[in-house]
């Protein structure tokens, strides 16, 4: 039987390469072939389930200092994921962060190297940012922005938030207080402003423009189209051919809940199943009770004990994997 894991990474635990090569081995183990597919929905994982980085550059991380990040480029294609150079992790999470002075000047120092290199497309994916400047970093770094004009710039993410409303949704998560969410908000009404003035696009009713602290709202007044994340990363790795070849699809991610099945990994995998009635079930680290008849699915927590998932998460995954295969095989 062929197999397909497309699986995202189990964040802090395993990434989705170790997770679709742990349940590889479960498919050995049992005699079928299995096809591994890391996936990602956009944000952090993204970089690595396109192709994996292989460039590092040095650029301006999100407090000023200087910072090692990677990223792709291969045949005119650049695949950047802004949390390498404008990422929340960069600066050791929200109490480490100055939720006023961090900027996304990193990001738009590698989309610059990008243009440089002659890139004809740049993917920039938008998660897990430390930001809420609205992207103007970013944009102030690229040298003539207009050089975007003859490039398919695409930002992948998985929020309908609106441009102002990033500093209220995200702000706070970022180290904001509320008298800091405030001034937040009024400069990213005033940076709409500029950019209708200056590149002729109102970002504030976009949906999606708020992901990133606004990022992609500054992306979009310099020409970049918002795309799905799942959708994109579906696109560039086939999923629905990989799907279709296969007899049994087997999914997963750290924790399952209701937003797994708003434009994450899990659920766009499943819908995309249903649609060629091919049998689809997950493998994650836990459950939310309230998703239980989603989606089939076996928990590293509920087989192996919440210590032994966390101390050995790829045997866990591996072992579940095959306990889930020999479930579908049965009926």
């Amino acid at each position: 039987m062929r197999v397909l894991a497309a699986v995202d990474k189990f964040k802090g635990t395993a990434s989705g390469a170790q997770v679709a090569t742990a349940i590889g081995h479960a498919c050995w183990e049992l005699g079928h072939e299995c096809v591994e597919l890391p996936f990602a929905d956009g944000g952090e994982g993204t970089l690595e389930a396109l192709g994996g980085a292989n460039r590092t550059s040095t650029v301006t991380g999100p407090l000023g200092d200087l910072v090692q990040a990677q990223w792709r480029y291969h045949r005119g294609t650049a695949v950047i994921e802004m949390a390498q150079a404008s990422g929340l992790t960069l600066v050791g999470g929200a109490a480490g962060n100055d939720a006023i002075a961090a900027t996304t000047t990193g990001t738009g120092e590698l989309i610059d190297q990008a243009l440089d290199l002659g890139a004809t497309k740049i993917v920039v994916c938008v998660g897990g940012s430390a930001t809420t400047d609205g992207g103007l970093g970013c944009v102030r770094a690229i040298t003539s922005p207009h050089r975007l004009r003859k490039v398919q710039l695409l930002v992948a993410c998985d929020v309908q938030t609106l441009f102002v409303d990033a500093a209220p949704v995200f702000g706070p998560q970022k180290g904001a207080t509320p008298a800091q969410v405030e001034l937040l908000r009024g400069r990213l009404n005033r940076l709409a402003q500029m950019y209708q003035q200056e590149f002729g696009v109102d970002v504030r009713n976009i949906p999606g423009t708020g992901a990133a602290g606004g990022l992609a709202g500054g992306l979009v007044a310099v020409g970049g189209h918002l795309h799905p994340g799942f959708e994109l990363v579906a696109d560039e790795l086939e999923l629905h051919e990989h799907i279709v070849q296969s007899e049994v699809v087997i999914t997963g991610e750290g924790y399952l809940d209701e937003p797994s099945f708003e434009g994450k990994v899990v659920g766009g995998v499943q819908a995309m199943c249903t649609l060629a009635d091919r049998p689809v079930a997950a493998v994650v680290g836990d459950a939310s009770p309230d998703v239980a008849g989603r989606i089939r699915h076996r928990t590293l927590v509920a087989d192996h004990g919440i210590e032994r998932a966390l101390r050995e998460p790829l045997w866990c995954i591996e072992h579940s994997a095959e306990a889930l295969l020999r479930e579908l095989l049965t009926g």
